[in-house]
């Protein structure tokens, strides 16, 4: 049964939709922060715009909890708030293993793999804004499911590079890997995301 399409209805997508542009905008930025590794986007940078993310989750939170009756429900609401979170979050942590790791240049799969993730934030960004349209939600779950398959299938393609040579430090080789799985769990943190809205959109056909 849908719920609560009065005026603050508009209220809430507008923030469900200004936490996807957080996402992606912490996405692009986390791109760009590998691929131009050493000179471009500073981790201070992401976090920055990891924090705003978290300002818009808290604003709509805040929002849900003075409204009577909510467009969706309630729990479902905050479920998704923070799955979005989590898309940011995960980023986050990717780009700072660069630092944290010491990182000299980053590779062709660690490009790969950010290409993926923020294709996967571009249809999450779309797909907040397509609550009110379940068809076309639906075809934007689907784009990111496909995306996050991909994904899977280039990161352990990542990871098994680094066994076939012997050559390389072992070092490097468990700094990668777990920068692959980081990078792997920013696109899976998107279909999970995607995953909720899909729920609630079930639940309110």
């Amino acid at each position: 049964m849908r719920l609560g399409f009065g005026p603050r209805t508009s209220e809430v997508h507008a923030e469900l939709a200004a936490i996807g542009d957080s996402v992606l905008a912490v996405a692009r930025t986390v791109e760009q922060r590998f691929r131009r590794w050493p000179t471009g986007p500073s981790q201070e940078e992401v976090k920055q715009l990891e924090h705003e993310a978290d300002e818009r989750v808290s604003r709509l939170l805040s929002t849900t909890n003075t409204m009577f009756v909510t467009p969706y429900d309630r729990d479902d609401l905050v479920t998704l708030a923070y799955a979005l979170d989590d898309v940011a979050d995960a980023a986050d942590n990717a780009a700072e293993l660069l630092g944290l790791y010491g990182v000299e240049t980053a590779t062709r799969q660690s490009f790969e793999l950010c290409a993926l993730f923020v294709r996967a934030a571009e249809h999450l960004s779309s797909l907040v804004r397509q609550l009110r349209d379940p068809g076309l939600a639906s075809a934007e779950i689907e784009a990111i499911k496909a995306i996050e398959d991909e994904a899977d299938d280039v990161a352990r393609a990542a990871r098994a590079s680094l066994f076939r040579d012997d050559r390389i430090d072992p070092v490097i080789v468990i700094r990668w890997k777990a920068i692959y799985e980081a990078l792997e769990e920013a696109v899976d943190a998107c279909d999970t995301a995607a995953t909720r809205i899909g729920n609630i959109l079930v639940k309110n056909a």
